[in-house]
């Protein structure tokens, strides 16, 4: 039986629950939560060497990337190394899910033109200080996220034989 009072969405809400769900942090919300976050999402073009932020920066938007191609990198002396290149449907800035954070690598632009929904960190606050529920269940994907990373740290720390003391990442 179709129920009349559930709510139907349009093609486009479609198609970006679907490219939302493939995010870690969207991976547990129903279209019903990730409705609340749409009315959010700004569509922005980037130009070949833009600067999405830097290293240091206040963690003010969460990005997914549309179309394009972003580079994630991390400052040594004078020289960038490259952590990552994100393309179509990779996602960064995973820290503007908690207040008061800064960047911990640079976003630049590689491609001529990248669009990137860009999610404000103002409206995520928003979001979680009145829903509970969605809020845990972004906040598990992303301590997933962050596990996972911390397996790739210590694994490849293991790889490379210690090279740098592992524990200077741990004091306070």
């Amino acid at each position: 039986m179709i129920n009349p009072f559930k709510k139907s969405y349009s093609i486009k809400e479609l198609n970006l629950f679907r490219m939302l769900s493939k995010v870690k942090p969207f991976e547990r919300l129903n279209y019903e939560e990730m409705s609340l976050f749409v009315p959010h999402l700004y569509l922005r073009e980037y130009k070949l060497d833009e600067a999405v932020f830097f290293r240091n920066d206040p963690s003010n938007a969460f990005y997914i990337v549309k179309s394009g191609k972003v580079s994630l990198n991390i400052d040594i002396n004078k020289t960038f190394e490259v952590l990552q290149v994100l393309k179509s449907g990779g996602y960064f800035g995973h820290n503007a899910f908690l207040e008061n954070s800064i960047r911990v690598y640079s976003a630049i632009i590689i491609s001529e033109i990248s669009e990137l929904y860009v999610l404000p960190q103002v409206n995520i606050m928003e979001i979680f200080d009145t829903r509970a529920k969605i809020k845990a269940k972004m906040m598990t994907s992303l301590a997933e996220l962050y596990n996972d990373f911390n397996h790739k740290i210590f694994n490849t720390y293991r790889s490379s034989l210690g090279f740098f003391n592992l524990s200077d990442a741990y004091q306070k």
